[in-house]
């Protein structure tokens, strides 16, 4: 890895986590998590109440990182052709023609994704996973970089269709951004988000993005540490406390996370500490607590973190 490539990286990534702090206050951990699920090449899903500032983030990251984005306001009556396109016929033409979905896009925001059908849900969960989409016979693949954040409301079901475990996996991350603190509380009042994000600058342009994602993926982890992440997976699968542990693919979601801390940190290796900074946001959405767990009254991610304590952390010189 280039050692001038990446510091110069680090700089403008520092830069855009201070520009997105203007409009997003009191929230570095999340915003920190959200760029390093984009640049280890993962889906986001935020769960929180309304008005936390979940859209303001996502326009806040299309504006700075010169992303084309666009928004769905989930409901039932979306369609599956809403998000992946549909063939037209052109009666001038006599051809069918076809008209892209909004899928079609570099950030695209899902919001309330769990207040539409579960075809919908599986339609776009299926183009997560490709990176293309499939209408009337004809795959087409999606500009790049590529990003899903999908929001979801935990309170008020009425109306609603959860996501199933197995779909909840295709998200590399689940985050909660929560209520700001009483001072980032007063700033935002003093602040004009929307006026703020119009004035923002393009720090990182989409065509860096790719060579960021590239950068990531080849942060060194040492022998010890694929041995150590494989551990924590594992730890999640006790039976007394799990239902549902960490599959392959979370495995893999940990690796990738780990290697996208390194990086933002400033590193082109990583550490045991980088795991255990990501491990929450990998893991919360894709376990399940036993009933004996649950009657306790521990909750996951204190489970989890039990889980994770329960490793041995290599040291990594």
């Amino acid at each position: 890895m280039s050692e001038l490539n990446t510091q110069s990286y680090t700089t403008r990534i520092e830069e855009v986590k201070n520009t997105i702090r203007l409009a997003i206050h009191g929230k570095d951990d999340v915003i920190d998590m959200v760029l390093c699920s984009f640049f280890a090449g993962g889906h986001i899903l935020l769960e929180d109440i309304p008005g936390v500032g979940k859209t303001t983030l996502v326009t806040a990251l299309a504006k700075v990182m010169d992303l084309n984005y666009r928004r769905v306001q989930f409901t039932p009556d979306v369609l599956p052709s809403d998000i992946s396109g549909f063939t037209m016929y052109d009666k001038n033409t006599g051809e069918f023609s076809f008209r892209e979905g909004a899928i079609y896009t570099n950030l695209f925001l899902a919001d309330e994704i769990n207040r539409t059908s579960p075809k919908t849900q599986s339609a776009l969960l299926e183009v997560m996973e490709e990176g293309r989409a499939t209408v009337d016979g004809v795959t087409r693949d999606l500009p790049k970089p590529f990003l899903v954040i999908a929001t979801q409301n935990p309170i008020g079901a009425s109306g609603t269709q959860k996501l199933p475990e197995s779909q909840l996996d295709r998200f590399m991350v689940r985050l909660s951004m929560g209520y700001p603190n009483h001072k980032s509380a007063v700033d935002i009042l003093k602040g004009d988000s929307h006026e703020i994000i119009r004035e923002m600058p393009d720090i990182i342009h989409r065509d860096e993005i790719l060579e960021i994602q590239k950068l990531v993926s080849n942060v060194y982890v040492s022998e010890a540490l694929y041995d150590f992440a494989v551990s924590v997976t594992e730890a999640t699968r006790n039976e007394d406390v799990f239902t549902l542990g960490l599959s392959p693919r979370g495995s893999i979601a940990l690796l990738k996370m780990a290697k996208a801390h390194a990086f933002l940190s400033g590193r082109d290796y990583a550490t045991p500490e980088d795991f255990r900074e990501v491990f929450l946001s990998i893991a919360n959405h894709r376990v399940l607590l036993s009933t004996k767990a649950k009657a306790t009254g521990i909750t996951v991610n204190a489970a989890l973190l039990n889980a994770f304590g329960s490793c041995h952390m290599p040291k990594v010189n």
